[in-house]
């Protein structure tokens, strides 16, 4: 399944180096806009997926006896990411082996993953990964599969990572571009935002991987143990989502940006940012950023900034490199 002729891929062509890229089975990396921690509770969010990919190569054993899974992980990645999320990833690739029928104790498989997505907390790379196996397992198995039963496989392979995931990273990996996501009772409602100029982005690494499933686990305690106070940030949350969703329409991005640092406020008060966060934050500020938030688990991971052209942008990168270890400019188109 070749992604990038679908027409629900990003607008953003790809450039030479991403289309000599060994495997069409790819997924997108995303930052989350707006709504971390709060979609999870069935709250709309905005995700934009970022022009990085995940790729995958899988080789099915021919032996008339092979047994065992091989996964050979060429992903750039932060330090000590992969040893950290090796048990997760072997987990959720496990999960959608098992979604598509492939049973590695009848028939050898080797997984080779690569591309240019670098593997750090906040960007998706988990999803990407899921989404980037389905796709190459399914093609390996003569499956014609669609994007909703490409999503459905990822979804399963995130439980091995976050054991309660969203969907919104891997709806975001399957499909690219700019998405709003809601979970409900049955399948999650998403749709595709159509951006009339691109958003120029700065994304920027605390260096520190966090855990998705031990920091959502935390969020719910908190929340249990004091509904009223959760109620109250829900509330401020689907304020500024409202006026987020009607500030993308006309790509206002100074709107945008000060949503951002309300958002990011919110979930200061979640409890789920953290110093290195907040000082990434101040700094795409300081620098002439229209606004600035952190993105996805939090407690580490990622912060995106948003800049109102290109000579903002270089000098927005530029002030965070020289606090943070992996800076990466984007856009959303």
């Amino acid at each position: 399944y070749d992604h990038s002729a679908s027409p629900k891929s990003p607008t953003m062509a790809p450039s030479p180096k991403r289309q000599k890229t060994a495997s069409p089975h790819r997924g997108f990396g995303k930052l989350i806009l707006f709504g971390e921690h709060f979609v999870v509770y069935k709250a709309p969010a905005l995700v934009g997926a970022v022009a990085a990919y995940t790729d995958c190569v899988v080789e099915v054993s021919e032996a008339e006896w092979s047994y065992g899974l091989i996964v050979e992980d060429n992903r750039p990645a932060i330090p000590g990411y992969k040893v950290d999320k090796a048990e997760e990833m072997l987990a959720g690739t496990n999960l959608v082996l098992k979604h598509l029928g492939f049973d590695t104790t009848k028939q050898g498989l080797k997984i080779t993953l690569g591309g240019d997505l670098c593997a750090v907390s906040g960007i998706g790379a988990s999803a990407a990964n899921c989404v980037s196996v389905a796709r190459a397992v399914a093609k390996a198995q003569g499956k014609n599969l669609t994007e909703e039963e490409i999503n459905a496989a990822g979804y399963e392979g995130e439980k091995g990572y976050h054991g309660e995931p969203s969907g919104i990273d891997n709806t975001a990996a399957t499909y690219g571009g700019v998405l709003k996501f809601q979970r409900t009772d049955g399948a999650p409602l998403f749709e595709t935002k159509t951006l009339s100029k691109p958003a120029l982005i700065v994304y920027a690494s605390t260096g520190i991987t966090a855990s998705t499933s031990k920091v959502v686990a935390d969020v719910r305690s908190k929340k249990d143990k004091d509904p009223k106070w959760f109620d109250g940030l829900m509330s401020q949350y689907m304020e500024i989502y409202a006026a987020a969703e009607e500030a993308l329409k006309t790509c206002d991005w100074a709107e945008v940006g000060k949503l951002a640092d309300k958002n990011h406020a919110l979930l200061q008060e979640l409890t789920v940012s953290c110093k290195e966060l907040d000082d990434l934050v101040v700094a795409a500020r300081e620098a002439g950023a229209l606004g600035a938030k952190m993105a996805g688990t939090g407690r580490g991971g990622l912060m995106w900034a948003i800049c109102k052209d290109e000579a903002s942008q270089k000098k927005v990168a530029e002030a965070l490199e020289k606090k943070s270890p992996q800076v990466w400019k984007t856009k959303f188109a």
